[in-house]
């Protein structure tokens, strides 16, 4: 009977959280091929898992602030999809960042690709609050 209980408030407790979390405008399919993407250009500098740099925050010797975090615990996700398109397209040296521009090697569909990637490492809470203030039609 304690087994069936247990067994029954583990799945109320999957479909509530379920049933709160966002929906992920993007498919398993465009995070694969934005993984790929993401090993060629750019894990070099914000890391394989889109962890970023520790010090993401200072800026170094030439003044420029190093690669954050892509994966959800830095700022990316104050950034509409149309925002992190043109940080990729332009890069952020006018900004003060370090990040080349990837406008002449990568089309918009790679660019989405890109962006289900490190969305896709996004923990749900972080997904939802974006998702909210960006929603995607």
């Amino acid at each position: 009977m304690r087994q069936i209980l247990f067994a029954g408030l583990f799945a109320l407790t999957n479909l509530i959280s379920t049933s709160n979390a966002a929906e992920r405008w993007y498919d398993r399919a465009a995070v694969t091929r934005g993984n790929q993407l993401f090993q060629q250009h750019c894990a070099v500098c914000h890391g394989a898992n889109a962890e970023g740099t520790a010090d993401w925050r200072t800026r170094n010797a030439e003044g420029q602030y190093p690669p954050p975090p892509l994966n959800g615990s830095a700022h990316a996700w104050h950034h509409s999809i149309t925002q992190l398109a043109r940080s990729i397209k332009q890069g952020s040296i006018d900004l003060g960042g370090s990040m080349p521009p990837f406008g002449h090697l990568l089309n918009d569909v790679q660019v989405l690709q890109l962006i289900a990637y490190f969305q896709s490492k996004w923990p749900e809470d972080v997904y939802a609050r974006w998702a909210q203030r960006y929603p995607v039609n």
